[in-house]
């Protein structure tokens, strides 16, 4: 039966049976497995789909269809020589905010080590030519920032490849907020000025930015993280013809002042949804983030869902009707 058929019923019936709804919701991925993460970023090598996230060492996992998951060998384990010269309070051991991808035949994993608080910090950079053969190369220290010195935060990296090919490098947290700075598809590493693309008094980092139909789409996460069920974390956009921006939201509010439209916000067992990565599967898009689960002691959580695109190239969570599998409620 048609989606339009039960409509049309649904619509017919108000007057005779009462109240009738139309429930849409977005294709929530039945996950199984380990799932504690935080800051997940995924990618797919063959049918094998891989994701990284914030944790000691880099805590990884790999699943042969994206939604059975099975724990694997933590990243790192030991620390680099040069990451306490810039971030010499860190936690041990403490690797925040992956980003991997690939680009020019190899995988780039992009990560940060930072004071929690502060903007002593810096982003690094591993390669390889195969995730599950492991073949990786220390590419060594990407950018930073110290207190005092520069303004902006060198955390949360991510990869963006313009409608060029050309490859750029999206960060930041609070301080000035996200960044952008191009760089040397030889080296992977900045070879630009680096500019402020967003900001928000209250709190905004996680940088995510694609391009599709003529628009860059920048995803963020403002608020606050990292406190359980009391974080107030939610995911917000904006799109710009331009990577340099202005990005600008559904009302026209440009992000450096605050603009953003809300994606998804928390409620019931989820809640701080947020520290996210959108990719493209297939003719498909998918949106990957954390959340804290209320029903296990407010601990971070994977969730994948499919990420839609509405009529005006919005992004969003409701599935169109076209797709939708429509449920019917009528009463009395």
């Amino acid at each position: 039966m048609s989606t339009r058929f039960l409509t049309q019923i649904c619509a017919l019936s108000l007057g005779l049976l009462g109240p009738c709804t139309l429930a849409l919701q977005a294709d929530e991925w039945a996950l199984s497995g380990p799932l504690i993460a935080h800051d997940p970023t995924l990618v797919k090598e063959g049918d094998t789909w891989w994701c990284f996230y914030t944790g000691a060492g880099t805590p990884v996992k790999s699943s042969p269809d994206g939604r059975t998951w099975t724990q694997r060998d933590n990243f790192f384990t030991k620390e680099l020589s040069w990451w306490r010269n810039h971030a010499p309070a860190m936690g041990a051991l403490d690797v925040w905010a992956p980003d991997i991808q690939k680009f020019g035949g190899r995988y780039w994993l992009y990560y940060s080590v930072s004071e929690f608080g502060k903007n002593n910090s810096a982003i690094g950079l591993m390669s390889c030519t195969s995730i599950a053969a492991g073949d990786w190369r220390d590419e060594g220290h990407v950018i930073s920032s110290k207190s005092g010195v520069q303004p902006y935060n060198a955390i949360d990296p991510m990869l963006v490849v313009d409608a060029d090919g050309k490859p750029w490098l999206s960060f930041g947290s609070w301080f000035t907020g996200i960044c952008l700075v191009s760089l040397d598809p030889a080296t992977m590493k900045p070879n630009g000025t680096v500019q402020t693309l967003a900001f928000r008094e209250n709190g905004i980092e996680g940088p995510n930015i694609i391009y599709r139909d003529g628009y860059y789409y920048l995803f963020v996460s403002i608020d606050r993280c990292c406190i359980g069920v009391e974080s107030t974390y939610k995911t917000t956009f904006g799109r710009s013809r331009s990577i340099h921006g202005p990005y600008v939201d559904k009302s026209g509010v440009d992000m450096l002042v605050g603009g953003g439209s809300l994606l998804e916000v928390g409620a019931g067992r989820w809640i701080g949804p947020g520290g996210g990565s959108v990719l493209q599967n297939g003719a498909e898009w998918v949106y990957a983030r954390h959340a804290y689960d209320a029903e296990n002691s407010g601990k971070p959580a994977l969730r994948i869902t499919d990420l839609y695109w509405e009529t005006d190239g919005w992004p969003t969570l409701t599935r169109p009707l076209a797709k939708a599998a429509v449920e019917t409620k009528c009463s009395k």
